[in-house]
């Protein structure tokens, strides 16, 4: 796992005219997940979407200590939103290996994958046919597919019952194990050991 530290300084971000982040500042270092919580609206979404380089801020700055300055970031992190990002009409099989090769990842990974991920047996399946909750192990196991030290995570354990809350605890926990980072939105206790810290959002000009 590639030794990188997050942070971030001063991050303002206005979407449809309206303040969503104002002065947010964070650091996350290798083993440490950091938690954002808040109420809807706060900009816990959004600021995943800057740490991924999806969403330009108006001020500010992201920082990746120890990445490739040449690197796209999406070369050395995960973001995987609240929507899943399934694709209907194609196989389960089909869906992770589209991600993997969008990635650049292995194909060989992909069996392990679907098997931690309990979608074992249905590689063959329509994904638009899943449950809500095997839709969710879907989208989550392009993590064990393709390994990146930082993940960003928009409510992991959405649809997932117990089982699957402590599958993602139990992702997580190997992941920090490993050296690697998370930065999690959620608005649910994420039952895992390990390193972690929270963050609480408020709506701007609550």
């Amino acid at each position: 796992m590639s030794d990188i530290s997050l942070a971030a300084e001063g991050i303002v971000l206005e979407r449809g005219g309206r303040a969503v982040l104002v002065d947010l500042s964070l650091a996350v270092s290798p083993g440490e997940a950091l938690m954002l919580r808040g109420p809807n609206g706060a900009g816990k979404s959004s600021a995943l979407l800057v740490l991924a380089g999806l969403l330009a801020p108006q001020e500010g700055r992201v920082r990746f200590t120890g990445a490739d300055p040449d690197a796209p970031p999406f070369a050395h992190l995960h973001w995987v939103g609240h929507d899943p990002a399934i694709k209907s009409g194609l196989s389960v099989a089909e869906n992770l290996r589209f991600w993997i090769d969008v990635l650049g990842g292995r194909r060989d990974r992909m069996g392990d994958a679907l098997e931690a991920a309990g979608l074992a047996g249905l590689e063959d399946f329509d994904a638009g046919l899943l449950s809500a909750g095997q839709t969710r192990r879907l989208a989550l196991a392009r993590l064990l597919a393709i390994p990146r030290p930082l993940w960003l995570l928009d409510e992991p354990t959405s649809a997932l019952d117990a089982d699957g809350a402590h599958w993602v605890g139990q992702l997580l926990a190997n992941h920090l194990a490993g050296g690697g980072l998370a930065v999690i939105a959620t608005h649910l206790d994420i039952p895992f050991s390990g390193d972690s810290k929270t963050m609480t959002l408020i709506r701007a000009g609550a």
